[in-house]
């Protein structure tokens, strides 16, 4: 489990995909995120777990399935 904070990009790619990039510019990719996460430009808080069993067709990032999240913004 981890926990980052970043904020929301929706990045179009393929069908498709919701980032979260971090201040230090590490982008993860969010995995079936929450209705409530599919917001271009907020920050949030996440803790998730990094999935390396999982493969899309975006490849921007570390896919980062949400477990727990905070909208800060």
């Amino acid at each position: 489990m981890i926990k980052v904070s970043g904020k929301v990009e929706y990045r179009a790619i393929a069908v498709g995909a919701w980032a979260l990039v971090t201040k230090e510019g590490k982008t993860y990719e969010l995995y079936n995120p929450p209705q409530d996460l599919k917001q271009d430009g907020i920050t949030i808080e996440v803790e998730g777990v990094i999935r390396d069993d999982v493969m899309t067709i975006s490849m921007i990032g570390k896919i980062l399935e949400v477990r727990s999240f905070e909208i800060k913004s």
